[in-house]
């Protein structure tokens, strides 16, 4: 649903959507710039340029080139080096929201965690409470 939002950018006010996150004005300075990328992007020599490369060649801000190869409008699979950092470490990756190991952190933090409720349901079972 839309909503009434002031842009992250400048600051000016409008409708926020699923599409769009930033202003008008904001957005097509945006699109200027994806397809400077794009464009950078397409020549034979460029296709394994990283994000700091990227943002040095373009002179467009590391935030917006993460934001586009997180919302798959610049494919990893046909730009090897690009990546965007994890959630939870910065670590960059190519997929998803956290890396690897954050994913194996918190599957064994939630493993531990199942352990000792079951243990503390053990012993509150094994105990007598009278009055």
């Amino acid at each position: 649903m839309a909503k009434l939002e002031n842009c992250p950018n400048c600051g000016k006010l409008f409708i926020k959507n699923s599409v769009r996150d930033v202003c008008e004005d904001c957005y097509r300075e945006e699109e200027a710039a994806f397809d400077r990328v794009s464009n950078f992007l397409k020549k034979r020599e460029n296709r394994a340029a990283t994000v700091q490369t990227i943002v040095e060649k373009n002179n467009v801000p590391e935030k917006l080139v993460y934001k586009w190869v997180r919302k798959g409008r610049l494919l990893t699979a046909h730009f090897p080096n690009l990546a965007y950092p994890c959630d939870r470490c910065g670590k960059l990756i190519q997929s998803g929201k956290i890396c690897e190991d954050c994913a194996k952190a918190i599957s064994e933090d939630l493993e531990r965690f199942e352990k000792e409720k079951k243990w503390e349901e053990k012993v509150r079972k094994k105990t007598y409470h009278f009055k």
